[in-house]
Protein backbone atom coordinates (compact mmCIF):
# COMPACT_ATOMS: atom_id res chain seq x y z
CA UNK A 1 0.00 0.00 0.00
CA UNK A 2 1.33 3.03 -1.24
CA UNK A 3 2.12 5.87 2.00
CA UNK A 4 2.83 9.68 1.41
CA UNK A 5 4.57 11.53 4.43
CA UNK A 6 4.29 14.89 4.84
CA UNK A 7 5.76 16.77 7.62
CA UNK A 8 3.95 18.76 9.97
CA UNK A 9 3.93 22.30 10.32
CA UNK A 10 3.61 22.38 14.73
CA UNK A 11 5.76 19.73 16.06
CA UNK A 12 8.27 17.64 14.36
CA UNK A 13 6.80 13.76 13.39
CA UNK A 14 5.72 12.19 10.44
CA UNK A 15 2.23 11.62 9.79
CA UNK A 16 0.90 9.20 7.69
CA UNK A 17 -2.07 9.85 4.77
CA UNK A 18 -3.50 6.98 2.84
CA UNK A 19 -3.99 7.46 -0.77
CA UNK A 20 -8.39 8.18 -0.65
CA UNK A 21 -8.27 5.01 -3.38
CA UNK A 22 -7.06 2.83 -0.78
CA UNK A 23 -9.50 3.71 2.12
CA UNK A 24 -11.56 0.97 2.61
CA UNK A 25 -14.87 1.26 1.41
CA UNK A 26 -16.51 -2.59 1.93
CA UNK A 27 -17.50 -4.11 5.28
CA UNK A 28 -19.22 -6.38 6.28
CA UNK A 29 -22.38 -3.75 7.20
CA UNK A 30 -22.24 -2.14 3.92
CA UNK A 31 -22.79 -4.91 2.48
CA UNK A 32 -25.68 -5.56 4.89
CA UNK A 33 -27.33 -2.36 4.20
CA UNK A 34 -26.70 -2.92 0.25
CA UNK A 35 -28.39 -6.71 0.28
CA UNK A 36 -31.33 -4.89 3.09
CA UNK A 37 -31.72 -2.17 0.42
CA UNK A 38 -32.16 -4.55 -2.84
CA UNK A 39 -34.79 -6.37 -1.13
CA UNK A 40 -36.86 -4.19 0.38
CA UNK A 41 -36.76 -2.98 -3.45
CA UNK A 42 -37.38 -6.11 -4.99
CA UNK A 43 -40.92 -6.32 -2.38
CA UNK A 44 -41.92 -2.83 -3.82
CA UNK A 45 -40.87 -3.31 -7.51
CA UNK A 46 -42.15 -6.73 -8.05
CA UNK A 47 -45.20 -5.68 -6.70
CA UNK A 48 -45.44 -1.99 -8.38
CA UNK A 49 -44.65 -3.44 -12.28
CA UNK A 50 -47.94 -6.28 -11.46
CA UNK A 51 -50.47 -4.42 -9.88
CA UNK A 52 -51.93 -3.02 -13.04
CA UNK A 53 -52.61 -6.82 -13.99
CA UNK A 54 -53.74 -7.58 -10.37
CA UNK A 55 -56.13 -4.11 -10.68
CA UNK A 56 -56.96 -5.80 -13.81
CA UNK A 57 -57.80 -9.13 -12.46
CA UNK A 58 -60.35 -7.24 -9.89
CA UNK A 59 -62.11 -5.84 -12.83
CA UNK A 60 -60.38 -2.10 -13.29
CA UNK A 61 -58.63 -0.14 -15.75
CA UNK A 62 -55.43 1.59 -16.26
CA UNK A 63 -56.55 4.80 -14.98
CA UNK A 64 -57.13 3.06 -11.62
CA UNK A 65 -53.74 1.46 -11.18
CA UNK A 66 -52.75 4.52 -12.26
CA UNK A 67 -54.19 5.97 -9.20
CA UNK A 68 -53.21 3.92 -6.74
CA UNK A 69 -49.23 4.22 -7.77
CA UNK A 70 -50.08 8.31 -6.77
CA UNK A 71 -51.84 7.44 -3.34
CA UNK A 72 -48.87 4.80 -2.81
CA UNK A 73 -46.09 7.17 -3.95
CA UNK A 74 -48.51 10.26 -2.19
CA UNK A 75 -48.59 7.92 1.76
CA UNK A 76 -44.86 7.77 1.28
CA UNK A 77 -44.13 10.70 0.60
CA UNK A 78 -46.05 12.24 3.15
CA UNK A 79 -44.25 9.94 5.86
CA UNK A 80 -40.99 10.77 4.74
CA UNK A 81 -40.19 14.24 6.31
CA UNK A 82 -41.41 13.15 9.65
CA UNK A 83 -38.90 9.45 8.88
CA UNK A 84 -36.18 11.62 7.87
CA UNK A 85 -36.64 13.68 11.23
CA UNK A 86 -36.83 10.53 13.73
CA UNK A 87 -33.66 9.28 11.47
CA UNK A 88 -31.82 12.56 12.74
CA UNK A 89 -32.58 12.02 16.30
CA UNK A 90 -30.73 8.68 16.00
CA UNK A 91 -33.92 6.02 15.68
CA UNK A 92 -31.99 4.88 12.50
CA UNK A 93 -32.46 0.69 13.45
CA UNK A 94 -35.86 1.52 14.69
CA UNK A 95 -37.17 3.25 11.44
CA UNK A 96 -35.68 0.17 9.01
CA UNK A 97 -37.24 -2.21 11.02
CA UNK A 98 -40.57 -0.58 11.23
CA UNK A 99 -40.27 -0.38 7.48
CA UNK A 100 -39.44 -4.23 7.16
CA UNK A 101 -41.81 -5.42 8.89
CA UNK A 102 -45.01 -3.17 6.90
CA UNK A 103 -43.27 -4.24 3.67
CA UNK A 104 -43.57 -8.30 5.03
CA UNK A 105 -46.93 -7.81 6.28
CA UNK A 106 -48.51 -6.00 3.05
CA UNK A 107 -48.43 -8.37 0.32
CA UNK A 108 -50.37 -10.87 2.93
CA UNK A 109 -53.12 -8.16 2.50
CA UNK A 110 -52.74 -8.26 -1.15
CA UNK A 111 -52.95 -12.38 -0.82
CA UNK A 112 -56.12 -11.56 1.25
CA UNK A 113 -58.13 -9.73 -1.22
CA UNK A 114 -56.99 -11.94 -4.24
CA UNK A 115 -58.10 -15.30 -2.63
CA UNK A 116 -60.88 -14.13 -0.42
CA UNK A 117 -62.47 -10.53 -0.41
CA UNK A 118 -61.78 -9.56 -4.29
CA UNK A 119 -62.53 -5.55 -2.62
CA UNK A 120 -60.77 -2.76 -5.14
CA UNK A 121 -60.99 -0.57 -1.50
CA UNK A 122 -58.95 -2.59 0.45
CA UNK A 123 -56.09 -3.07 -2.27
CA UNK A 124 -56.11 0.64 -2.37
CA UNK A 125 -55.65 0.83 1.47
CA UNK A 126 -52.77 -1.93 1.41
CA UNK A 127 -51.53 -0.33 -1.24
CA UNK A 128 -51.29 2.85 0.80
CA UNK A 129 -50.09 1.44 3.98
CA UNK A 130 -47.20 -0.24 1.40
CA UNK A 131 -46.45 3.00 0.55
CA UNK A 132 -45.74 4.28 4.17
CA UNK A 133 -43.46 0.99 4.61
CA UNK A 134 -41.69 1.58 1.78
CA UNK A 135 -40.89 5.30 3.20
CA UNK A 136 -39.70 3.74 6.77
CA UNK A 137 -37.81 1.24 4.99
CA UNK A 138 -35.41 2.86 2.31
CA UNK A 139 -35.43 6.27 3.71
CA UNK A 140 -33.66 4.47 7.06
CA UNK A 141 -31.11 2.58 4.58
CA UNK A 142 -29.95 5.20 3.02
CA UNK A 143 -29.54 6.95 5.66
CA UNK A 144 -27.57 4.39 7.76
CA UNK A 145 -25.29 3.95 4.38
CA UNK A 146 -24.63 7.60 4.24
CA UNK A 147 -23.45 7.10 7.85
CA UNK A 148 -21.33 3.62 7.01
CA UNK A 149 -19.35 4.84 3.47
CA UNK A 150 -16.22 6.78 3.88
CA UNK A 151 -16.01 10.43 3.02
CA UNK A 152 -13.25 10.00 0.93
CA UNK A 153 -15.29 6.97 -1.88
CA UNK A 154 -18.55 8.36 -0.66
CA UNK A 155 -19.83 8.80 -4.20
CA UNK A 156 -18.48 5.66 -5.31
CA UNK A 157 -19.66 4.30 -2.55
CA UNK A 158 -23.18 5.79 -3.02
CA UNK A 159 -23.05 4.50 -6.55
CA UNK A 160 -22.45 0.99 -5.28
CA UNK A 161 -25.67 1.66 -2.40
CA UNK A 162 -27.70 2.79 -5.61
CA UNK A 163 -26.69 0.11 -8.16
CA UNK A 164 -29.05 -2.62 -5.35
CA UNK A 165 -32.13 0.20 -5.87
CA UNK A 166 -31.13 0.33 -9.80
CA UNK A 167 -30.69 -3.60 -9.95
CA UNK A 168 -33.96 -4.21 -8.43
CA UNK A 169 -35.76 -1.58 -10.29
CA UNK A 170 -34.70 -3.50 -13.60
CA UNK A 171 -34.73 -7.22 -12.63
CA UNK A 172 -37.91 -7.34 -10.05
CA UNK A 173 -40.88 -6.34 -12.95
CA UNK A 174 -39.06 -9.58 -14.60
CA UNK A 175 -39.06 -11.60 -11.83
CA UNK A 176 -42.51 -10.01 -10.77
CA UNK A 177 -43.41 -10.78 -14.22
CA UNK A 178 -42.67 -14.87 -13.89
CA UNK A 179 -44.12 -15.78 -10.23
CA UNK A 180 -47.16 -13.85 -11.38
CA UNK A 181 -47.51 -16.26 -14.42
CA UNK A 182 -47.64 -19.08 -11.82
CA UNK A 183 -49.97 -17.08 -9.78
CA UNK A 184 -50.28 -14.00 -7.46
CA UNK A 185 -50.30 -16.43 -4.38
CA UNK A 186 -46.64 -17.09 -5.58
CA UNK A 187 -45.99 -13.53 -6.21
CA UNK A 188 -47.40 -12.17 -2.74
CA UNK A 189 -45.41 -15.28 -0.78
CA UNK A 190 -42.11 -14.24 -2.52
CA UNK A 191 -42.46 -10.93 -1.68
CA UNK A 192 -42.98 -11.58 1.77
CA UNK A 193 -40.31 -14.04 2.17
CA UNK A 194 -37.62 -10.96 0.88
CA UNK A 195 -38.73 -9.39 4.18
CA UNK A 196 -38.43 -11.98 6.01
CA UNK A 197 -34.82 -12.61 4.83
CA UNK A 198 -34.24 -8.83 6.30
CA UNK A 199 -35.06 -9.41 9.37
CA UNK A 200 -32.33 -11.57 9.41
CA UNK A 201 -29.71 -9.72 7.93
CA UNK A 202 -30.92 -6.98 10.18
CA UNK A 203 -29.84 -8.85 13.33
CA UNK A 204 -26.67 -8.67 12.05
CA UNK A 205 -26.11 -5.15 10.80
CA UNK A 206 -24.35 -2.59 13.21
CA UNK A 207 -25.05 1.31 12.86
CA UNK A 208 -22.60 3.50 13.46
CA UNK A 209 -22.80 5.41 16.97
CA UNK A 210 -23.31 9.30 16.15
CA UNK A 211 -22.79 11.94 18.69
CA UNK A 212 -25.85 13.55 17.13
CA UNK A 213 -27.83 15.74 19.37
CA UNK A 214 -31.53 15.46 19.60
CA UNK A 215 -33.90 18.18 18.17
CA UNK A 216 -37.00 18.76 18.02
CA UNK A 217 -39.90 18.62 15.43
CA UNK A 218 -39.39 21.52 13.16
CA UNK A 219 -41.67 21.71 10.28
CA UNK A 220 -39.38 23.83 8.19
CA UNK A 221 -36.66 21.46 9.08
CA UNK A 222 -37.84 18.13 7.33
CA UNK A 223 -36.87 19.13 4.31
CA UNK A 224 -33.17 19.78 3.32
CA UNK A 225 -33.05 23.00 1.29
CA UNK A 226 -29.10 22.08 -0.06
CA UNK A 227 -30.85 18.61 -1.36
CA UNK A 228 -33.80 20.23 -3.58
CA UNK A 229 -31.82 21.02 -6.63
CA UNK A 230 -30.75 17.45 -7.15
CA UNK A 231 -34.30 16.30 -6.30
CA UNK A 232 -35.95 18.74 -8.84
CA UNK A 233 -33.97 16.99 -11.27
CA UNK A 234 -34.53 13.49 -10.55
CA UNK A 235 -38.32 13.97 -9.90
CA UNK A 236 -38.61 15.49 -13.75
CA UNK A 237 -36.62 12.43 -14.96
CA UNK A 238 -38.46 9.94 -12.73
CA UNK A 239 -41.77 10.78 -14.46
CA UNK A 240 -40.50 8.75 -17.61
CA UNK A 241 -39.32 5.94 -15.60
CA UNK A 242 -42.54 5.90 -13.63
CA UNK A 243 -44.13 5.27 -17.24
CA UNK A 244 -41.59 2.56 -17.92
CA UNK A 245 -42.24 0.88 -14.46
CA UNK A 246 -45.70 0.30 -14.36
CA UNK A 247 -46.80 0.06 -18.05
CA UNK A 248 -43.88 -1.79 -20.48
CA UNK A 249 -45.17 -5.51 -19.09
CA UNK A 250 -48.83 -4.88 -20.98
CA UNK A 251 -47.15 -2.61 -23.17
CA UNK A 252 -45.29 -5.73 -24.83
CA UNK A 253 -48.28 -8.20 -23.65
CA UNK A 254 -50.34 -5.51 -26.59
CA UNK A 255 -48.46 -5.11 -28.51
CA UNK A 256 -48.49 -7.17 -32.19
CA UNK A 257 -44.80 -6.09 -33.35
CA UNK A 258 -43.13 -7.04 -30.11
CA UNK A 259 -43.20 -10.71 -29.69
CA UNK A 260 -40.73 -10.45 -27.02
CA UNK A 261 -41.91 -11.15 -23.17
CA UNK A 262 -41.99 -7.16 -21.61
CA UNK A 263 -39.62 -9.48 -18.70
CA UNK A 264 -36.62 -9.20 -21.61
CA UNK A 265 -36.65 -5.36 -21.56
CA UNK A 266 -36.08 -5.25 -17.70
CA UNK A 267 -33.43 -8.06 -17.66
CA UNK A 268 -31.47 -6.14 -20.53
CA UNK A 269 -32.05 -3.25 -18.20
CA UNK A 270 -30.49 -5.31 -14.94
CA UNK A 271 -27.14 -6.27 -17.14
CA UNK A 272 -26.91 -2.08 -18.52
CA UNK A 273 -27.42 -0.99 -15.03
CA UNK A 274 -24.39 -3.73 -13.40
CA UNK A 275 -22.27 -2.41 -16.43
CA UNK A 276 -22.69 1.19 -15.71
CA UNK A 277 -22.48 1.23 -12.19
CA UNK A 278 -18.92 -0.91 -12.26
CA UNK A 279 -17.27 0.80 -15.44
CA UNK A 280 -17.83 4.21 -14.50
CA UNK A 281 -19.47 4.49 -10.99
CA UNK A 282 -16.25 6.30 -9.82
CA UNK A 283 -16.60 8.96 -12.63
CA UNK A 284 -18.93 10.86 -10.17
CA UNK A 285 -16.58 11.52 -7.39
CA UNK A 286 -13.89 12.77 -10.22
CA UNK A 287 -15.92 14.67 -12.94
CA UNK A 288 -19.40 15.17 -11.17
CA UNK A 289 -23.03 14.48 -11.74
CA UNK A 290 -23.03 16.87 -14.77
CA UNK A 291 -22.11 14.53 -17.44
CA UNK A 292 -24.32 11.50 -16.26
CA UNK A 293 -27.34 14.29 -16.21
CA UNK A 294 -27.11 15.31 -19.62
CA UNK A 295 -26.13 11.82 -21.34
CA UNK A 296 -28.79 9.67 -19.27
CA UNK A 297 -31.38 11.84 -20.04
CA UNK A 298 -30.47 12.21 -23.65
CA UNK A 299 -30.67 8.25 -23.82
CA UNK A 300 -33.73 7.90 -21.90
CA UNK A 301 -35.64 10.52 -24.13
CA UNK A 302 -34.15 8.37 -27.30
CA UNK A 303 -35.79 4.78 -25.22
CA UNK A 304 -38.68 6.00 -25.05
CA UNK A 305 -39.26 7.16 -29.03
CA UNK A 306 -38.11 4.01 -29.79
CA UNK A 307 -41.03 2.65 -27.72
CA UNK A 308 -43.55 5.16 -29.35
CA UNK A 309 -42.75 5.23 -33.27
CA UNK A 310 -40.65 1.97 -34.06
CA UNK A 311 -41.54 -0.53 -31.78
CA UNK A 312 -40.09 -4.15 -32.95
CA UNK A 313 -38.19 -6.54 -30.85
CA UNK A 314 -34.83 -5.49 -31.95
CA UNK A 315 -35.78 -1.48 -30.93
CA UNK A 316 -37.34 -2.49 -27.82
CA UNK A 317 -33.66 -4.81 -26.92
CA UNK A 318 -32.01 -1.32 -27.64
CA UNK A 319 -34.55 0.63 -25.45
CA UNK A 320 -33.64 -1.35 -22.83
CA UNK A 321 -30.23 -1.27 -23.24
CA UNK A 322 -30.35 2.98 -23.28
CA UNK A 323 -32.87 3.17 -20.16
CA UNK A 324 -30.58 0.69 -18.24
CA UNK A 325 -27.72 3.25 -18.80
CA UNK A 326 -29.75 6.37 -18.34
CA UNK A 327 -30.89 5.16 -14.50
CA UNK A 328 -27.74 3.03 -13.76
CA UNK A 329 -25.58 6.50 -14.17
CA UNK A 330 -28.22 9.34 -13.21
CA UNK A 331 -29.99 8.04 -9.59
CA UNK A 332 -26.41 7.56 -7.66
CA UNK A 333 -25.13 10.70 -9.49
CA UNK A 334 -27.72 12.55 -8.10
CA UNK A 335 -28.59 10.85 -5.08
CA UNK A 336 -24.66 11.38 -3.88
CA UNK A 337 -25.08 15.29 -5.14
CA UNK A 338 -28.25 15.38 -2.30
CA UNK A 339 -26.26 14.61 0.63
CA UNK A 340 -22.85 15.70 -0.58
CA UNK A 341 -22.55 18.73 1.66
CA UNK A 342 -25.05 17.46 4.61
CA UNK A 343 -23.79 17.23 7.86
CA UNK A 344 -24.68 13.57 10.17
CA UNK A 345 -27.51 15.38 11.60
CA UNK A 346 -29.07 16.61 8.32
CA UNK A 347 -28.41 13.14 6.18
CA UNK A 348 -31.82 11.75 7.32
CA UNK A 349 -33.40 15.09 5.87
CA UNK A 350 -31.46 15.06 2.80
CA UNK A 351 -31.98 11.36 2.21
CA UNK A 352 -35.78 12.13 2.53
CA UNK A 353 -35.87 14.92 0.47
CA UNK A 354 -34.15 13.20 -2.30
CA UNK A 355 -36.47 10.48 -1.48
CA UNK A 356 -39.70 12.03 -1.74
CA UNK A 357 -38.97 13.94 -5.25
CA UNK A 358 -38.04 9.82 -6.40
CA UNK A 359 -41.77 8.69 -5.16
CA UNK A 360 -43.76 11.98 -6.85
CA UNK A 361 -41.57 11.18 -10.04
CA UNK A 362 -42.32 7.39 -10.32
CA UNK A 363 -45.99 8.35 -8.42
CA UNK A 364 -47.01 11.19 -10.59
CA UNK A 365 -45.41 9.71 -13.74
CA UNK A 366 -47.59 6.49 -13.43
CA UNK A 367 -50.42 8.12 -13.01
CA UNK A 368 -50.04 10.29 -16.28
CA UNK A 369 -49.03 7.50 -17.78
CA UNK A 370 -52.50 5.77 -16.86
CA UNK A 371 -54.25 8.49 -18.00
CA UNK A 372 -52.54 9.17 -21.57
CA UNK A 373 -52.80 5.15 -22.38
CA UNK A 374 -56.92 5.19 -21.86
CA UNK A 375 -57.05 8.37 -23.79
CA UNK A 376 -54.32 8.17 -26.33
CA UNK A 377 -52.98 4.73 -26.24
CA UNK A 378 -49.25 3.26 -25.34
CA UNK A 379 -47.29 5.07 -27.96
CA UNK A 380 -48.73 7.90 -27.78
CA UNK A 381 -47.79 8.19 -23.99
CA UNK A 382 -44.47 7.46 -24.65
CA UNK A 383 -43.64 10.37 -26.64
CA UNK A 384 -45.59 13.09 -24.36
CA UNK A 385 -43.84 11.66 -21.15
CA UNK A 386 -40.54 11.71 -23.31
CA UNK A 387 -41.01 15.69 -22.71
CA UNK A 388 -39.46 15.19 -19.45
CA UNK A 389 -36.36 14.39 -20.01
CA UNK A 390 -35.52 17.80 -21.56
CA UNK A 391 -36.97 19.76 -18.92
CA UNK A 392 -34.74 17.55 -16.34
CA UNK A 393 -31.88 19.38 -18.27
CA UNK A 394 -33.17 22.32 -17.97
CA UNK A 395 -33.58 22.27 -14.49
CA UNK A 396 -30.11 20.96 -13.86
CA UNK A 397 -28.32 23.40 -16.15
CA UNK A 398 -30.08 26.57 -14.49
CA UNK A 399 -29.94 25.66 -11.63
CA UNK A 400 -28.44 22.49 -10.10
CA UNK A 401 -25.04 22.91 -11.64
CA UNK A 402 -24.74 25.98 -9.79
CA UNK A 403 -25.67 25.31 -6.51
CA UNK A 404 -22.80 24.26 -3.92
CA UNK A 405 -23.99 20.69 -3.82
CA UNK A 406 -23.48 19.90 -7.23
CA UNK A 407 -19.77 18.11 -7.19
CA UNK A 408 -19.50 19.22 -10.77
CA UNK A 409 -19.65 23.41 -9.45
CA UNK A 410 -17.43 21.91 -6.78
CA UNK A 411 -14.49 19.93 -8.44
CA UNK A 412 -14.85 23.08 -10.93
CA UNK A 413 -14.06 25.54 -8.66
CA UNK A 414 -11.73 23.55 -6.29
CA UNK A 415 -14.01 23.10 -3.04
CA UNK A 416 -13.81 20.40 -0.85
Amino acid sequence: MDLRFFFCSNKIGWCFMKEKSNVKLWSKDFIIIIVVNFLVFLNHLMILSTFPFFISFLGYSDSVSGLCVTLFCVVSVVCRPFVGWMLDNGKRKLILLVGILGMALMPMGYLLVYTVLSSIALAVVFRMIHGFALAFSNTSTSTIASDIIPKERFSEGMGMFGMATALATACAPAIGEALMNKSFTVLFGVSTGCMVLCLVLFAFLKVPKLDIEKKPLDIKGLIDKDALPASCVVLVFLLTYGALENYTLKFASQTDKITLSGGVYFTVMAVMLFLTRVLIGKQADKRGEGIFVYACNVLMLVALLLLAFVPNNITFIISGVFSGFAFGGIEPALQAMAVNIAPPEHRGAANSTFLCAYDIGIGIGGGIAGVLIDSVGYNHMFAIISIANIVSVIIYFLWGSKHPSSMTYRIKNNLK
